[in-house]
């Protein structure tokens, strides 16, 4: 079986580079890495791939989206091409990124068995970019590979026929086990005078953040109250980056003493986040990583789509107008306690050897049916 692993943004190479490493030498599937350039800063792209020991992709799509263009239709149109000169058995998408829409989508109308990573997961928000795109891979998916039993009560909530639906566990903590010792070695707080005592680390990208100019405000106004409490760093996501000159953020941050850092490398960042007192974010992501880690976080967000990270991990809901008292109370609450990592069903490092059992499994079946 030929199969391509699809990644178009930066957490998708954090997700199938765990999966890329577990395939090598397969004898019976045979992947291809297929970058759809959503994100194309090396920061955001390539530092990341390279961390994770990935190869340059095979294919790279090159595209660009006229101004007012649907960057997921131009995307579409490339991976289409791509299919037609190399065409897949089976594509898997990972995650909820337009990228991972755009090749399901094509995938689905070119008719090539479709596998969704990371399935099922909802935020019951309509007004997240990311919810539509979620369903819409879902309910087009052949085989959905779920990470806990809620997302698989989403599933079957939805009309989903149960056979399709397989629970695999958290892919992300493959990669958090995978990459542990070279994050180790990194010991960033070094390098940005952190080593000293404790720090947060704080990082933002959501339109419903970053592009309302009234949220973004509220937001630097809170990173500046915090960093009057400890030391705040802020790797900057490009388009928080954008707005944040648009709105004349970066000088007030600076100012407040704010360290605004550049996107980072997925060794750095994890190396960051690992010694951190607490993580300010929206992305998913983190949410995961801090909850394993037992890294107090604190999420820009009135829902999440990973509702495990606030029942067993270290995740709390909160406003940008809650940001800064939130902070002070976990500061006075874990002032002498140390990080543990949490015990959360099937996040244990495992997840690739069960998905590639259902990978072999969907690959014998579809031989079946020819």
């Amino acid at each position: 079986m030929k199969l391509h692993l699809i990644a178009g943004a930066r957490p998708n190479f954090m997700k199938i580079a765990p999966l890329w490493h577990g395939l090598q030498g397969h004898h019976m599937i045979h992947t291809s890495f297929i970058h759809m350039a959503q994100h194309r800063d090396q920061g955001m792209s390539s530092d990341i791939w390279r961390d994770l020991g990935l190869p340059d992709p095979e294919h790279i799509l090159e595209w660009d989206a006229a101004a007012g263009q649907d960057p997921v239709a131009a995307m579409m149109a490339g991976y289409e091409s791509l299919c037609r000169i190399d065409r897949p058995d089976a594509v898997l998408v990972v995650g909820d990124v337009n990228a991972s829409l755009a090749a399901a989508m094509i995938a689905s109308e070119m008719h090539i068995p479709l596998i969704h990573l990371e399935a099922g997961l909802r935020c019951f928000d309509q007004k997240v970019p990311e919810e539509a795109n979620r369903i819409r891979i879902d309910h087009i998916a052949n085989l959905l590979l779920t990470p806990s039993p809620e997302a698989d009560t989403n599933l079957l909530n939805e009309g989903i026929s149960p056979d399709r639906i397989k629970r695999v566990g958290n892919i992300m903590i493959d990669t958090l086990v995978m990459m542990k010792e070279a994050v180790n070695r990194e010991q960033i707080a070094n390098e940005f005078g952190l080593d000293s005592g404790p720090y947060v680390v704080a990082t933002f990208h959501r339109p419903s953040n970053v592009d309302n100019s009234g949220t973004l405000s509220r937001i630097v106004k809170a990173l500046c109250e915090i960093a009057s409490i400890l030391p705040v760093c802020l790797p900057l996501h490009p388009r928080t980056e954008q707005q944040l000159i648009r709105l004349g953020g970066i000088t007030k941050l600076e100012q407040a003493g704010v360290k605004c850092l550049p996107p980072m490398g997925y060794v750095r960042f994890g190396s960051l986040v690992q010694d951190a007192r607490l993580v300010l974010t929206d992305s998913g992501g983190v949410q995961e990583e801090t909850s394993w880690l037992g890294i107090p976080c604190l999420t820009l967000r009135p829902s999440t789509e990973r509702p495990m990270t606030v029942t067993h991990g270290t995740n709390r809901l909160v406003c940008p107008d809650d940001l800064t008292a939130a902070v002070i109370d976990l500061v006075r609450d874990h002032r002498d306690t140390k990080h543990q990592n949490c015990q959360i069903p099937l996040w244990d490092g495992a997840t690739t050897a069960r998905v590639i059992i259902e990978l072999e499994r969907f690959c014998l079946a579809a031989q079946v049916t020819k």
